[in-house]
């Protein structure tokens, strides 16, 4: 990628919603394009940038990973996995365990979220992002 089309990205990561939204509809003026159009062929293509930008600045980045459910059989394995993930004491973790639904942490990547929604999961437990 050129170094324009970089700074362009990072131009765009600053902006606010509303700044993402006004960019959209001046978009859509200058160059006489529909954002609400699917692009399905390449005589669509003018569409494809301002669409990918909307999408860009509304992706979210932070995460919080809510424990939603544990199984009364599965309680000691999610415990363990509470306990690594937080790195909170066996009756904190227990607590959690115990009084669901409970945010297990906030404002995380999503990387991060996925890798704890997969071990909770897999113990058995039920999780929701946020």
């Amino acid at each position: 990628m050129s170094s324009k089309i970089n700074n362009i990205i990072e131009e765009l990561k600053t902006l606010t919603l509303l700044e993402a939204a006004e960019l959209v509809t001046e978009i859509e003026k200058v160059f006489g394009v529909d954002t609400s159009v699917s692009v399905t062929n390449s005589s669509s293509i003018a569409a494809v940038p301002v669409a990918a930008v909307a999408e860009a600045v509304e992706e979210k980045t932070q995460f919080d990973v809510i424990l939603d459910n544990v199984p009364a059989d599965k309680k000691i394995a999610i415990l363990k996995i509470v306990r690594n993930v937080t790195g909170l004491g066996l009756k904190e973790s227990k607590d959690i365990v115990d009084n669901v639904p409970k945010v297990l942490k906030e404002s995380i990547s999503k990387e991060e979220s996925e890798t704890i929604k997969k071990e909770i999961e897999a113990a058995g437990g039920k999780i929701t992002l946020k």
